[in-house]
This record gives structure tokens, sequence and C-alpha cells, in this order.
């Protein structure tokens, strides 16, 4: 019986340490300054990097509400990406990873948060809202 309540509280404790609830979020990310730096060979290949940072807005797009900034490397030419960035916001900041397609959305994962998403785990879908990469939808599934 002491055994059973002490499992109870240790689960009872860890499931409060993480996100209260699974929630949909969305943002825009705005994007700002963008690098690449072009190793060898010239041109678009394996191992370049990418670098960025750009302003979050709320979900209709009026109101600055955080920023972002990560870093990606070529991991297929012409093709892919493989990125870690965080989006910084009032309530906290979200890290993700995975991969950025050269054409069509791109689902990335959620590898954990700090302050209200501190614990938070999910995907994040990634979609261009224009062909110039000026914007793009950041939809959040966390859990």
């Amino acid at each position: 019986m002491i055994r059973t309540a002490f499992a109870i509280g240790l689960f009872a404790l860890a499931a409060s340490s993480s996100m209260a609830a699974a929630q949909d979020i969305a943002f825009v990310e705005h994007a700002g300054d963008v690098q690449t730096i072009d190793n060898a060979p010239q041109g678009d290949s394996v191992g370049d990097y990418l670098s960025f940072s750009g302003a979050i807005f709320d979900a209709d797009n009026k109101s600055k509400v955080g920023t972002d900034s990560g870093f990606c490397m070529r991991t297929i030419k012409a093709a892919r990406y493989e990125c870690s960035w965080t989006v910084s916001l009032a309530a906290g900041q979200i890290m993700i990873a995975g991969p950025f397609l050269d054409s069509g959305d791109s689902t990335l994962a959620v590898v954990g948060g700090t302050g209200k998403f501190e614990g938070a785990r999910g995907e994040m879908l990634l979609h261009a809202r224009d062909t110039k990469g000026a914007e793009y939808d950041f939809k959040f599934k966390l859990k």
C-alpha cells in the first residue's frame, strides 16, 4: 500500500512538471536575417550551412509575439536541410529539430521547451506562405 501511494505520488509529480495538457497553437514567422555559408564545392552542396532569425507573429499575423533563430545543414543537395531552432515567446521557449524541405511542407519534432512549454513534445508543421520564403506558418501540436 505504501509503495502504491509512493508510485502514484511520483507519477503525479512527473505529470505536474511537464505541460498540463495537449494543445494546438499557431504562429506566423516573418523571415528576417538569413545567411548561407557555401562550403566547398561551390554552389548548393551537402555541408552548406544556413543560419536565420526572424519575428514571430500571432496566428492572425497582426501582433509580434516573439522571435526565432536557428541553423540548418544541407544534407541532400537541392532537397533537404536538417535544422535546429528555438521559438522564443513571453511564456517560454519551444525547441524544434528536423528536416526543412526545399519544396512542400515540412514536419519537425518539438524536442522540448521552457516556461509554459517545459516538457513540451510533439510536432510542428512548417508551411511557406509565399514563394519567396518571407513568411511561414508554424502549426504546433504539443503534448
